[in-house]
């Protein structure tokens, strides 16, 4: 059910969460909730913070776009644990990067939450049930705080439990919101609540079908409001049979959110792919949801008995292959099987009186089944991307017949340029936007990387292209998109720009880049969206009135944006100076490396990498959310998760008994002093050979609470102490031609596995030669015995932070790390004119050893501490701002 809407809900965690007509369903996470979770309640009585920290943490890699934190319990002090809990996940970005819903039935909990989370949260819940001066007393509040509600519906008489009472309390809880208390009305939730089904007393027949029907009325009636709920309810009466369970959430979340339930509490353990339910458990549970049938309880009661204890699901065969023609084509493409495509397609040409025909017909009707599931989620990257390779394949085997014919011609619904910009060396996930696109009918132009702006505009224009797809990883790139559209305006271009890469946002490309082109520009951030996007922007219809509300969108965007930034306040770089890290330099310890200078590795096995891999990012390249090894078991997407792992593992091995891929290393471990606060000195027998520029926060923060640089935690010179610190590259060789392999052959899918696994190889020889310098070439953790998981999260003595990532993002300190290590003469590393690394699957970075050093992000800086930089630099201030300009305040 789409539902129009004149204003979104925007939340935010250190990330924003806006909810629009185009948003999927939000799934809040309730795991850290003492009432949902007795594990999580257990550690809060216990005071082990450390290890509750890690079940939000599993919530957020699980896919949870909000947690919902509970502290309601009679043995805990609630106000306190709730305070405490907030201020140490605003310490985890990993976490607090999702907003919070604040939830508790007690008032003080609640505003004591309020007042430390960061970000903009939801408040989780009011309701009229002790009358209205309360209700509106505790909706100023919130208001004041700029939080959103959720409303339960409960009055002074009780729960509303049928459709009436539901839609009498939604409707008075909203007008005494909108109307007397002014809150926004985008930042109202109803939870309308669902109670279980199927209990046996008739009563609660209509329970599910009364929520389903009185959110489509609140949706419908009440301007800009969201619905939500705890979707396990519904299935109480069925704990223990968990097969019938997950298919009761299934089809109570199919319906509701066809509906206008737009988030809820979900457990996706629980959850079975609507789909997938077979059609006999799928039509008795139906019965009860939608209350068809008055035995509907007692014929689910009967049939959840043959499927108790089993799973839910299918058996994969071969019988498809029995089936007719196009339904065989199109299981093909569908499931990224290529084994009898050739037989199959080679039996449609027979058939058809041209072999376009077998383009256009079969195999585009089987196409677009794969991206109407893509779409609908149903389908993920992984496997489209393996739909493409049975394309390209049978595409390949007809072209020399189209090419006999050659009035034949294929017509693509758009042609589009596709380009990683000048400096720039990372293409995976173009690579898939190309791909997911071409699964559609769009004819790419790939340009490839590190392309210059003028060969851009140059082949737009002698291609024809119908708009332009910009990709980019590290900060420089930025300005490279920013230039170009600036170019496309000067020389009157009508083409959509489409942005997209690692480091783009959509505030960057409303604040930046939006503001230089005056026709459609539009971030994209995931493949999924591509599709959609670009058929919005070239729909000779409408595609004018999409680039106005996209236009609208971004100035809406953008005014808020630029004021958000100046409610904060920053101090000057003299008195961030002054609130520094201290660390006691005449008690902490200082381990001298036990071989100073500079070593090679360029004889390391692969083999000995394998087991540092974090496969977590590997998944989420292939837009596959959650954490290894629980996402090869998640119900949504483990399925497809496993076949990836298994597919990577087979690619592993011929990489390692071909050595396809060569890993190189060089670090060095050096004297380092902290000189003038922030910069530090490397030196060589007491002779400076070498000198770091680091940046310092400016944030302005509690009393007490230091403004980090990294200068903090090595020994300033005036202790008389003589410090240590290291620097490191990593590179992994041979990939892109491995992947060019992969190309020629019309294999995207494999050319896209080559290329995430060197990056994990990358990573891990990153986390390896770490180990080794920890545990034998400096050696201060000597007895270090640490598994892959605690590497994972960083629980070692020390740290490795990168130039172009938070503590020190800017990217020129790169050049010293080349200078002093001699990196390219040593391993062949590059540096580009934008100092990305060639090859792109390379990691470079500094070695600290103090126990007290951690990891920080530096935030926005002000301009004093940019000519201060400049100056120590020995630059220019315009060069420090351009590389500079992501962490600048405005």
């Amino acid at each position: 059910m789409k539902i129009k809407q004149e204003k979104y809900m925007r939340l935010s965690g250190l990330e924003p969460l806006v909810l629009n007509e185009n948003s999927n369903f939000i799934n809040v996470g309730e795991r850290t909730n003492v009432a949902g979770s007795r594990k999580f309640l257990r550690l809060v009585k216990e005071e082990k913070f450390d290890e509750a920290l890690d079940i939000a943490r599993h919530q957020v890699d699980g896919g949870a776009q909000i947690i919902d934190i509970n502290m309601d319990d009679g043995l805990i002090d609630g106000k306190e644990a709730m305070v405490r809990f907030l201020n140490l996940i605003a310490a985890e970005p990993d976490i607090c990067r999702v907003p919070i819903m604040i939830d508790s039935s007690k008032w003080e909990i609640i505003e004591a939450g309020l007042k430390v989370v960061q970000g903009k949260c939801i408040v989780n819940s009011i309701s009229l049930k002790e009358g209205e001066d309360k209700f509106i007393f505790e909706a100023k509040q919130i208001k004041r705080y700029g939080a959103a509600v959720i409303v339960m519906a409960f009055d002074e008489v009780g729960q509303a439990d049928n459709y009436e009472r539901r839609i009498e309390i939604a409707k008075r809880s909203y007008d005494i919101l909108v109307n007397r208390v002014g809150f926004p009305s985008e930042d109202i939730i109803f939870d309308l609540n669902i109670f279980p089904v199927a209990t046996g007393m008739e009563e609660h027949r209509k329970n599910a079908i009364d929520f389903i029907e009185a959110t489509r009325w609140v949706r419908e009636n009440l301007v800009n409001v969201s619905v939500s709920g705890g979707v396990s309810n519904v299935s109480f009466s069925f704990r223990g049979n968990n097969g019938v369970r997950e298919a009761m959430h299934s089809v109570f979340l199919y319906h509701a959110i066809q509906n206008g339930m737009n988030m809820g509490i979900v457990n996706p353990a629980m959850l079975e792919v609507y789909d997938d339910i077979p059609k006999d458990l799928l039509e008795h549970v139906e019965d009860v949801i939608l209350d068809r049938r008055d035995d509907a309880t007692e014929r689910l009661l009967d049939f959840a008995e043959t499927v108790k204890g089993s799973k839910v699901g299918k058996t994969v065969d071969l019988s498809w292959r029995e089936n007719p023609l196009q339904d065989r084509i199109t299981h093909a493409l569908v499931k990224g099987i290529d084994a009898f495509i050739i037989e199959d397609i080679e039996q449609a040409r027979q058939e058809a009186e041209k072999p376009i025909e077998v383009i256009e017909g079969h195999l585009m009707i089987g196409m677009n089944v794969v991206g109407d599931l893509f779409g609908a989620g149903k389908m993920f990257l992984p496997q489209v991307v393996k739909s493409a390779r049975v394309m390209k394949k049978a595409v390949a085997y007809l072209n020399p017949f189209i090419e006999a014919e050659k009035s034949d011609k294929s017509e693509p619904v758009g042609k589009i340029l596709m380009a990683t910009v000048k400096g720039d060396v990372h293409d995976i996930g173009k690579n898939i936007v190309s791909v997911v696109l071409a699964c559609n009918n769009y004819e790419i132009v790939d340009l490839g990387v590190m392309v210059p702006p003028e060969k851009i505009i140059e082949t737009a224009i002698n291609e024809r292209v119908d708009a332009i797809g910009l990709s980019g990883l590290i900060t420089p790139s930025l300005d490279e998109m920013v230039y170009l559209a600036k170019e496309m305006q000067r020389q009157n271009f009508e083409l959509p720009l489409l942005i997209g890469g690692a480091t783009t946002s959509k505030a960057h490309t409303a604040v930046k880049i939006d503001t230089q082109y005056e026709n459609a520009v539009v971030h994209v951030n995931d493949a999924s969206r591509a599709v959609t996007v670009v058929g919005d922007l070239l729909n000779k219809k409408s595609a004018h009135i999409y680039t106005a509300k996209l236009k609208a969108d971004y100035d809406e965007f953008r005014t808020k944006f630029l004021k958000r930034g100046k409610e904060k306040s920053y101090i000057t770089i003299k008195e961030a100076r002054k609130r520094k890290y201290k660390i006691d330099w005449e008690t902490s310890k200082i381990m001298k490396p036990r071989e100073l200078g500079i070593q090679v590795l360029k004889q390391l096995s692969l083999k000995k990498l394998v087991p540092f891999i974090d496969w977590s990012p590997f998944f989420r390249s292939w837009d596959l959310h959650g954490k290894y090894p629980d996402i090869l078991k998640d119900e949504i997407v483990g399925e497809q998760a496993t076949q990836l792992f298994e597919d990577a593992q087979e690619m592993i091995q011929k990489v390692l008994a071909k050595q396809s891929l060569k890993p190189k290393a060089v670090f060095g471990l050096f004297e380092a002093n902290a000189v003038n606060d922030d910069d530090i000195s490397v030196q060589k027998k007491g002779k400076e050979i070498a000198v770091f520029r680091t940046l310092r926060q400016q944030l302005k923060k509690r009393e007490g609470i230091p403004n980090h640089a990294l200068a903090d935690f090595i020994a300033p010179i005036e202790t008389g102490k003589t410090d240590y610190m290291g620097a490191f590259c990593v590179g992994i060789f041979g990939a892109q031609e491995l992947a060019d392999s992969y190309k020629a052959k019309d294999d995207d899918y494999n050319a896209i596995m080559a290329q995430a696994i060197a990056d994990r190889f990358a990573e891990a020889f990153a986390e390896y030669l770490h180990k080794q310098v920890r545990t034998k070439h400096w050696a201060y953790s000597e007895d270090e015995d640490l598994t892959n998981d605690d590497l994972i999260k960083e629980s070692y003595k020390g740290i490795r932070p990168a130039p172009g990532y938070p503590a020190c993002p800017d990217h020129l300190e790169k050049e010293t790390i080349w200078e002093l290590l001699d990196v390219e003469k040593l391993i062949g590393v590059k540096l580009t004119e934008s100092l990305a690394m060639w090859p792109a699957a390379a990691v470079s970075g500094y070695y600290f050893a103090n126990k007290e050093a951690k990891y920080f992000g530096l935030g926005k800086i002000t301009d004093d501490q940019v000519t201060d930089y400049a100056t120590r630099k020995g630059i220019t201030k315009d060069k420090a701002r351009k590389w500079l300009h992501p962490n600048l305040v405005e």
